[in-house]
């Protein structure tokens, strides 16, 4: 009991920390849509870098990459640290530098807007919202599921997968709501820091518990000898490239992502950010996913429906430092999910309730519709997350976060084409998106093949995406208020 009181003690202190970041944050934000949404532009490298890094880093790294590499082995750190540190850190330069120019000069909050405006489209704008809420909801669902699994590992059941996931859901409401986007970066640099520290001290714990570095890799090759090999089983290099190129592209057009390519003081910000990246990718990465495989050849047993990172942790390290970890990988999710409520009340507001609701609506009535719209979507997903999670199996957490991340991968070439091609028009872009996405849905919710010629239906469908808006651009013309000039790039 006492064991309990220290966990639940340590966890629900750490939030209350995050919800009075979230309170000083309020009290120094405007009342506008630039700042509420994008903290006036005015975050620096240092903020823009871990605000980014924690936004992603979320469920999914500290319990399903964990539990992937329990079942497969350490490659995942490939595909995660080494090929998606790289990949992204160059689409942050090549799109985020270029939507960070044409942002700051017309005033754009969402990726919806700047490409609606480019476009004089409120079709187009309408269209990459939907599709970005879409995605949005499995994903903070995704959060809310690992919140309470994470809690009843921690608790050996004590505290019930639903209180875990509400416990989450509330406070994120709380300090969002309160706060936009500056007590989120605030809260994400905290919590960036302090999951990176956490996991380190994990790996050293149960390193100097159970015998070493070697000992470990040695009892993990051991028990399963494959995990020494590079490239067998689920790691076909079809697999680790598709994997790295859908997430990395996925990633670029997260709403909760994108919309930090637009929030930086300066350019040299972003440069600095970009390359700083992928070392922040490998320092998480490396030892999350190490964690899980080393759990292999210590015997861990995990039950369906549990993680192998809370059981771990529960059998080497004491309960106060067991909780420290899984307030971090709270931290983590927290950092996804605020990001992802603000961005999703964003595109609800800025891109749907104002151009096809209210186009007259006061700022004062935007921001209150924001603040409800982050309750509803966030109440929505929990709700969700009651019917999915609680007893989803061990690849709930990968399959839902992959297909996320599949879904707004098919939105980051049309973005490229629009942002780097004058001759991209409308009709181009709503085929390039639709025809791509109608596909990917089909072939996650239809029994069709998820592999071509051995390669993920994901990359066919972003594929899909290019040769739709270029055909469709070639013989078509945009309409007459559209200004490529906004791009910086001419009218072909």
């Amino acid at each position: 009991m006492a064991d309990l009181t220290v966990s639940l003690g340590v966890v629900v202190g750490y939030l209350v920390i995050a919800l009075a970041i979230g309170v000083l944050a309020y009290r120094l934000t405007d009342r506008t849509a630039e700042d509420y949404y994008l903290a006036s532009r005015s975050v620096g490298t240092v903020v823009l870098l871990f605000t980014t890094f924690a936004t992603l880093l979320s469920a999914f790294t500290f319990f399903g990459g964990p539990n992937l590499a329990f079942a497969a082995g350490p490659e995942w750190i490939l595909v995660m640290g080494l090929m998606d540190g790289i990949l992204f850190a160059l689409l942050w330069y090549a799109v985020g530098y270029k939507q960070w120019l044409v942002g700051k000069a017309h005033g754009y909050v969402t990726l919806g807007e700047m490409l609606g405006d480019r476009f004089d489209s409120t079709a187009l704008r309408g269209l990459v919202a939907g599709v970005s809420l879409l995605w949005l909801f499995p994903y903070v669902m995704l959060q809310q599921i690992g919140a309470g699994q994470a809690l009843v590992g921690l608790t050996d059941g004590v505290v019930p997968y639903w209180a875990g996931a509400a416990m989450i859901t509330v406070f994120m409401i709380a300090y969002v709501g309160l706060s936009g986007l500056r007590g989120v970066a605030w809260t994400d640099t905290l919590q960036g820091v302090f999951m990176l520290g956490v996991i380190w001290l994990a790996v050293a714990w149960i390193a100097s518990t159970a015998g070493g570095v070697s000992a470990l890799t040695a009892g993990m090759t051991d028990a399963a000898p494959e995990f020494a090999a590079l490239g067998g089983g689920l790691y076909s290099p079809q697999w680790m490239i598709a994997q790295a190129v859908v997430i990395a592209f996925g990633v670029a057009a997260f709403p909760q992502v994108n919309q930090r390519f637009f929030m930086a003081d300066r350019a040299e910000t972003l440069k600095r950010s970009f390359a700083l990246w992928p070392v922040l990718v490998l320092l998480l990465f490396v030892p999350a996913f190490l964690l899980g495989s080393w759990a292999v050849g210590l015997g861990i047993q995990v039950p369906d429906g549990s993680n192998v990172l809370p059981l771990l942790l529960n059998e080497y390290t004491p309960a106060w430092f067991a909780a420290l970890v899984i307030a971090g990988a709270l931290a983590a999710m927290m950092s996804s999910s605020d990001s992802m409520l603000l961005s999703g009340s964003s595109y609800l507001t800025r891109d749907i309730y104002r151009p096809f609701v209210a186009p007259d609506a006061s700022a004062e009535r935007e921001s209150r519709v924001a603040r409800v719209g982050v309750a509803v979507f966030a109440g929505s997903t929990f709700l969700a997350s009651l019917a999915v999670g609680g007893g989803g199996g061990l690849d709930v957490l990968v399959t839902l976060g992959d297909t996320a991340f599949g879904g707004y991968a098919q939105l980051t070439i049309p973005l490229i084409l629009a942002l780097y091609w004058g001759g991209t028009t409308e009709l181009g872009m709503i085929s390039g998106v639709g025809a791509a996405e109608g596909v990917y849905l089909a072939h996650v919710f239809l029994p069709l093949p998820a592999t071509y010629l051995t390669w993920d239906f994901a990359l066919w469908c972003m594929l899909l995406s290019l040769v739709a808006t270029v055909a469709v651009s070639t013989v078509t013309a945009n309409a007459p208020a559209a200004n490529a000039e906004k791009f910086g790039v001419g009218a072909d």
